[in-house]
């Protein structure tokens, strides 16, 4: 059975009550300057005799003052980091999590908003 990781780790951000009003899978709906965290499938394969998948996971943090982006961007990255390794969450066991690209500053090009960009690797089987 193939998961799915942003699934994952939009239950998993969305359960800690310090996040959970600001994780979202896709931008509908939402207004400029409105603090964000947006969750992507940024890529991945299959490894260990399909056994196990890795996914590649990109976060965005838009927030209208720039310190506010920053302070999440890092909140979620210790979070994923440090918190989301060996965890079960739905059918998916967690087996690691490392990151690809640190928190960084990002602005969006089109609105101009102030956002902080990373990315991790996701390794999950089922549960």
């Amino acid at each position: 059975m193939r998961i799915d990781p942003v699934a994952v780790v939009f239950d998993f951000l969305s359960a800690r009550k310090d996040l959970a009003n600001y994780v979202t899978g896709d931008l509908v709906g939402r207004e400029p300057n409105e603090t964000t965290i947006y969750l992507e499938h940024a890529g991945g394969f299959r490894a260990i005799r399909a056994c196990m998948d890795r996914a590649d996971i990109t976060y965005q943090v838009y927030a209208e003052d720039r310190s506010v982006a920053a302070e999440l961007a890092y909140v979620v990255s210790e979070a994923l980091l440090e918190e989301l390794p060996g965890r079960a969450v739905g059918k998916a066991l967690v087996l690691d999590v490392a990151e690809a690209i640190s928190p960084r500053y990002f602005p969006d090009s089109t609105s101009r908003e102030h956002t902080y960009q990373g990315e991790v690797s996701v390794f999950i089987t089922d549960s």
